[in-house]
């Protein structure tokens, strides 16, 4: 299985004010645009990093998500979450011919550890031999940074101040995330299984 980011985190999403202040950095220098673009670095560093961590993406955007064969017959796991919306579902076969699922064969089940589709019938389309299903969907708390939940937020600031402090130093010389910041993120860390197939989990036949 395959997750590609469709749409990125924009600049004016990025909580620069924020993370200026916790650094206590002033403004008003020449330099304050190279300033912002080493913050805004820290920044989406600390932001993948998080995620990473937490399988939660923090801001919204788009993602399209290939798979080979669903786990079950009649529901199907998201890789990430929160999952605010399923814009399509489409199955391709193995000359990449594309076949769109009709929404009404099929509803998303939001949930903020485990958000998936659910078959509104008996299954949910069958994969062609060969193929894919490709899965188009928007994750994340909100599109603003005061969406997110306050842990969260704190963490990401935490993360990159950290990544300024220790800037002039050898790359890999950081170590593992601190342990402040891994106390913030706990409880949004959860182990979920996603990919390979059940054992009763059909993925070849059928029509979309």
């Amino acid at each position: 299985m395959m997750l590609t980011e469709q749409t990125g985190v924009p600049a004016e999403a990025l909580p620069l004010a924020e993370v200026r202040d916790h650094l206590r950095l002033g403004t008003g220098f020449a330099d304050d645009a190279a300033q912002d673009a080493i913050l805004e670095s820290h920044l989406r560093a600390a932001l993948a990093a998080i995620e990473g961590r937490t399988a939660k993406m923090l801001l919204a955007r788009d993602f399209l998500w290939q798979i080979e064969a669903w786990r079950d017959v009649d529901e199907q796991a998201l890789p990430v979450a929160p999952v605010a919306a399923v814009a399509s579902v489409t199955l391709r076969d193995r000359d990449g011919v594309a076949m769109p699922v009709d929404p009404a064969r099929w509803r998303l089940v939001k949930d903020t550890h485990r958000p998936r589709i659910v078959a509104t019938g008996a299954m949910l389309a069958c994969i062609p031999p060969g193929g894919v299903a490709e899965v188009v969907f928007t994750a994340g708390f909100g599109a603003a940074w005061s969406e997110l939940p306050v842990d969260l937020r704190q963490a990401v600031l935490l993360l990159a101040a950290q990544y300024h402090e220790r800037r002039h130093e050898p790359p890999g010389s950081a170590g593992a995330m601190p342990f402040g910041v891994m106390a913030l993120i706990e409880r949004w860390r959860t182990v979920r299984v996603l990919g390979g197939r059940s054992s009763g989990a059909r993925s070849s036949g059928g029509r979309a």
